[in-house]
């Protein structure tokens, strides 16, 4: 038996798309063994679930927000002879560090993804980190977070990057449609992905709103699109205002997968100058569909964005910098689209969900034999 436990699977978001690519390979390495594989979400509706991730099925049974039902049946499954529990948030940890009561040579495994380990976590959760037998990073970054603030001792810590989604491979594969929504404009355009949200603005949107009007005197007709959703659109929308941007600024929300490779597909440029992503998954979407990107030179950006190669860096919250980043691109068309084209290449030789997939078995295999 071998057990995953996640906050959540069937819903958008980056957290949710990588617990997905977890679950996926943890039920394939089960299977391979002739093992069970138990799939556990917190927030999911009660009921069980089936879902399919690059070929692979996989099933598991929501708990709809109820901890006290989450951990009990966690508890149950490891009472099967639990060999390894993989947590895919730090805020599982605690629930797979309870579980080893009844299975004390059961193997634990916590992931971890960038924001969430930044800060001091709770006491139980900092325990579980250090307790676990190894913890996952997708960045050099992040690992490096969870030794600084969390106190984990780096020989626990692997750095295993997460994979472009195979179901976003598969929209490249079949072609995107050639429009995206009508509301897409046309002409030279920016892109921008993310959730817009109060928690999220170092992201920084702001930043690429604040640097449009210095692109507007040379490209009057450049267009930035930002596609996602929250609630803090009203303060993006007030920015737009004050920077008399509001003939140049798009915002595109509920999108379908679909939708949004069609945007990559139909854009010029993609930015998103970050204070500090744990990895950035829109990079290599971005990347994937052959698009120079500019990243924030913060976080885990720089171990995917080849600086000067693949795109830009430039410093969190410098208009000035991203303008010229920007001015840079809009200038060279040609070079811009060589970027693009090595970003691709990237993304082919180091970023599909097959080598994730590999990767994550052979952590696995070694924790499970060890």
């Amino acid at each position: 038996m071998v057990i995953g436990l996640f906050p959540e699977l069937d819903g958008p978001g980056g957290i949710q798309r990588v617990g997905r690519h977890l679950a996926a390979v943890l039920t394939e390495f089960a299977s391979s063994r002739g093992w069970e594989c138990r799939l556990l979400s917190l927030n999911d509706s009660r009921e069980l679930h089936r879902m399919t991730i690059g070929g692979r099925e996989f099933v598991f049974t929501g708990c709809e927000r109820a901890k006290g039902t989450f951990t009990a049946a966690a508890v149950r499954a490891a009472t099967r002879k639990a060999k390894l529990v993989l947590a895919g948030h730090p805020n599982l940890g605690p629930v797979a560090r309870a579980i080893r009561v009844v299975a004390p040579r059961m193997k634990t495994v916590i992931c971890t993804h960038g924001v969430e380990v930044w800060e001091p976590l709770s006491r139980w959760r900092r325990h579980s980190l250090r307790q676990a037998n190894l913890v996952l990073a997708p960045s050099r970054d992040t690992a490096e977070h969870v030794t600084s603030q969390q106190q984990v001792a780096p020989a626990r810590i692997r750095v295993l990057p997460w994979a472009l989604d195979p179901q976003f491979e598969s929209l490249l594969g079949a072609g995107a449609q050639s429009t995206p929504t009508r509301d897409f404009p046309s002409g030279r355009v920016i892109l921008t992905v993310g959730r817009w949200v109060a928690t999220e603005r170092y992201k920084g949107m702001d930043t690429l709103i604040t640097a449009l009007p210095r692109l507007l005197t040379t490209w009057p007709e450049l267009q930035l699109v930002l596609a996602g959703s929250g609630d803090d659109r009203a303060w993006l929308e007030d920015l737009v205002e004050k920077n008399g941007v509001e003939r140049h600024v798009h915002f595109l929300s509920n999108l379908s997968s679909a939708d949004l490779a069609a945007c990559y597909t139909a854009c010029e440029i993609f930015a998103l100058p970050s204070r500090g992503e744990g990895y950035g998954m829109v990079y290599l979407e971005a990347m994937a569909c052959g698009k120079p990107v500019i990243g924030g030179a913060h976080g885990g950006a720089p171990e995917v964005i080849q600086d000067g190669v693949t795109g830009y860096l430039v410093p969190h919250g410098d208009p000035i910098q991203l303008a010229t980043a920007l001015q840079t691109l809009l200038a060279d068309p040609v070079h811009a689209k060589e970027m693009g084209v090595r970003g691709r290449q990237v993304v082919d030789h180091e970023h599909r969900f097959q080598n994730f997939a590999k990767n994550l078995k052979k952590i696995l295999r070694d924790q499970c034999e060890s």
